[in-house]
């Protein structure tokens, strides 16, 4: 319970891709604004400690919108505020999400001496052709620079990827994936591709000019990126991310999945706390002007809170720690009813779906495939 991560969320990017549903806006002109949010943040940072008391710092991550287009300076002032605010850890990971268009040495030194240590780039495809339907701003090769580059600089580098793409075949992906393991990432995370309602591609799907793959071909897709990942040594902690052996886990990321608790600060940043024995929702504000503003006004940046129910909490321990090996104790399950012994986790069992071994809850190899259903089924029961 003592341990704390940090999400810092700068929402601005060069270019908005077509399936993208995060807070972001393009950064054009808006240079006095950024300036002011970066002051912003470090406020709100400081409001947060107050709140918090001492913690030791498991993790700083810099999100996005596109976190790399920032002064590096500037990153260097959030990241040492934070280390000031609460106790760093022996093995604090410092995280930054990049794209390959923002690959200058200089830049990606200043990152790096400001104290990041793992890159996680945002490749999403390494041909040009899915590149440009993704709505990416960069290419291929582009994209081979910025990741030998990352691999120079930076103790960890990690690789996103997008597949189900339309017209994408096992074939190419397997492909794919042994190019993207030759760049020498211990740390990948191949995402399917959704379509999010209200994106450029919903819309795309809607007028029938965009057809992603149908539900057979991305099964398949799956089992392909698991067994060639599996394969080149990677182990699947969870179900999108693929590690290199145990200390190339994201550290912030599984914050997250075990229901640790988490700052979050910039536009739109989620977070949970544990604040008076009560676990805490906080959602800050989306738009820049108005997350300037809270601060100003109350020191913190936040929108809404909310104190969740111990049901409500217990159902996002369901939710994130059944996407990780590691699964999720039962006893952090109590107020949803759920023992070794429900009817429905016997059930989940019996059809191949679930494991546990009386003390934690896991998801098997064939769960992880249908796992929004497998949690909703639990969730009901």
């Amino acid at each position: 319970m003592n341990l704390l991560g940090v999400y810092i969320h700068w929402p601005y990017c060069a270019r908005i891709c077509p399936y993208c549903d995060f807070n972001v806006l393009r950064d054009r002109g808006r240079e006095e604004e950024q300036r002011a949010l970066k002051n912003a943040i470090l406020a709100d940072l400081r409001r947060h400690r107050e709140l918090t008391g001492p913690r030791e710092l498991t993790s700083i991550f810099l999100g996005g919108g596109t976190p790399s287009l920032m002064d590096p300076d500037w990153a260097g002032e959030m990241i040492a505020l934070c280390q000031s605010l609460w106790r760093p850890a022996t093995d604090l990971e410092i995280t930054l999400e990049a794209n390959p268009t923002d690959a200058e040495a200089d830049r990606f030194s200043g990152f790096a001496a400001a104290g990041v240590q793992r890159l996680s780039l945002g490749v999403q495809a390494l041909d040009d052709a899915s590149l440009a339907l993704l709505g990416r701003n960069h290419g291929a090769d582009e994209t081979r620079r910025a990741a030998a580059l990352g691999a120079k600089l930076f103790p960890r580098l990690s690789l996103d990827l997008i597949y189900a793409r339309p017209n994408q075949t096992p074939e190419a992906w397997r492909a794919e994936l042994g190019e993207a393991i030759d760049l020498g990432a211990e740390h990948l995370s191949p995402y399917q591709l959704t379509i999010e309602a209200g994106t450029a591609f919903d819309r795309a799907v809607k007028r029938g000019t965009l057809v992603p793959p149908g539900e057979d071909l991305a099964a398949e897709l799956f089992d392909v990126t698991q067994e060639s990942l599996t394969g080149a040594g990677f182990t699947a902690y969870e179900v999108s991310n693929h590690a290199k052996g145990e200390s190339a886990r994201s550290r912030h990321n599984l914050v997250y999945w075990r229901g640790q608790d988490y700052v979050g600060a910039g536009p739109g940043a989620h977070g949970r706390l544990t604040l008076e024995g009560a676990r805490t929702a906080t959602f800050a504000a989306a738009r820049p002007a108005d997350y300037i503003a809270k601060v100003a006004q109350s020191g913190l940046g936040w929108a809404t809170r909310e104190i969740l129910t111990p049901e409500q909490a217990a159902e996002e321990r369901l939710l994130a720690g059944l996407r990780i090996e590691d699964g999720v104790a039962f006893t952090e399950l109590a107020a949803l009813g759920l023992t070794p012994a429900h009817p429905e986790v016997l059930r989940l069992i019996e059809a191949g779906l679930l494991a546990h071994d009386q003390d934690r809850l896991r998801a098997t190899p064939a769960g992880r495939l249908v796992l929004n259903w497998v949690t909703s089924r639990l969730a009901l029961a």
